[in-house]
């Protein structure tokens, strides 16, 4: 009917099928390629994550992510509602409280966990609206409500302390959990409500940040000299130097660029917020060491607990709010 031979409709027919097979061959084999492709790229990304996570503690990649969200959130809070900064803060001093209370409650310190964060937490609209008053009455009243509920469970025999030298020494932890969390960390919420103050808030934390990702680059690439390693054993003079000039010139572009000040104010600004920034991590690394434990929690995948986040950055909030009375 066709006109065209059976036998050449056969060979179109046996061409045709051939070519789709050869087609499917062809994809299937670029396929195949790329999937061997894409596991020796993950095998050696995988390999790279071992040795950066042996080498520093931590899962960079995942900690990255959480920074930039927490630094999404810090922005929108500083520059554009500062009110937010309370939310913030109460969050952060909130879950810090808590993982330090529990922490303390594994080296048998039996602080009451309820109260201190239900106290620390309200310092918070405290210092923002009553400004360093305020902040003082807050910690000051939050500590009283605490000893009180501790002196309070004296009458359970479940939380009586075997003696009065280990009450004493639970009223004490229980003290220091607001003064080194509530009282530090409600500075930065008094300098932010200050007229202009989100800026110098924003400014201290660049620069902890700073110190923080210089340290770090400069003690993967280069650290060989161990600064404290009882206390924090990755730590490397390598690593301090490289903070240190990364605070300096996040010092100086900060001061000159968004707080309106001089260069050497800069230099000084860069240096007072990384010695404190420092000594605040190894205050806290301190504390860990002597309970026993690695990091406050393990609420924040790459990084620990809130607290692991927060040990640079409260120091540096007393830091920075002087320096604001001083030259703001």
């Amino acid at each position: 009917m066709s006109g065209v031979p059976e036998e050449e409709q056969s060979d179109a027919g046996g061409h045709e099928r051939t070519a789709r097979e050869d087609f499917k061959a062809q994809v299937h084999a670029r396929r195949a390629d790329i999937e061997r492709q894409f596991e020796v790229g993950k095998a050696q990304f995988d390999e790279a994550q071992q040795k950066i996570e042996a080498r520093t503690g931590r899962n960079l990649i995942v900690a990255i992510l959480i920074g930039l969200a927490f630094g999404g959130v810090l922005l929108l809070s500083l520059l554009v509602i500062k009110e937010l900064f309370m939310l913030l803060a109460a969050v952060m001093v909130g879950f810090g409280s808590y993982e330090l209370a529990q922490a303390l409650r594994k080296a048998e310190y039996h602080v009451p966990r309820i109260p201190s964060v239900v106290v620390a937490v309200a310092a918070v609209p405290l210092a923002y609206y009553g400004g360093a008053g305020g902040q003082l009455l807050a910690v000051l009243g939050g500590t009283a409500i605490v000893t009180v509920w501790r002196l309070a469970e004296q009458a359970a025999p479940a939380y009586r302390a075997g003696s009065a030298r280990g009450l004493v020494r639970d009223l004490a932890a229980s003290a220091f959990v607001q003064a080194y969390v509530t009282f530090l960390a409600t500075f930065a919420v008094v300098l932010t409500a200050a007229e202009g103050g989100q800026w110098w808030t924003l400014a201290f934390i660049v620069i902890v940040v700073a110190a923080d990702t210089g340290a770090y680059a400069f003690g993967l690439m280069f650290g060989k000299h161990k600064m404290a390693p009882i206390i924090s054993p990755k730590k490397t003079w390598e690593g301090f130097a490289g903070g240190a000039g990364a605070s300096l010139v996040a010092g100086v572009l900060l001061s000159t660029l968004m707080l309106g000040n001089t260069w050497w104010f800069g230099l000084i600004f860069g240096a007072a917020i990384f010695l404190s920034a420092t000594l605040g991590d190894l205050a806290e690394s301190l504390i860990k060491r002597d309970i026993g434990i690695k990091d406050m929690s393990s609420w924040l995948p790459g990084h620990g607990g809130f607290l692991d986040r927060l040990d640079s950055i409260l120091p540096s909030a007393a830091v920075a709010y002087v320096a604001f009375l001083v030259f703001g």
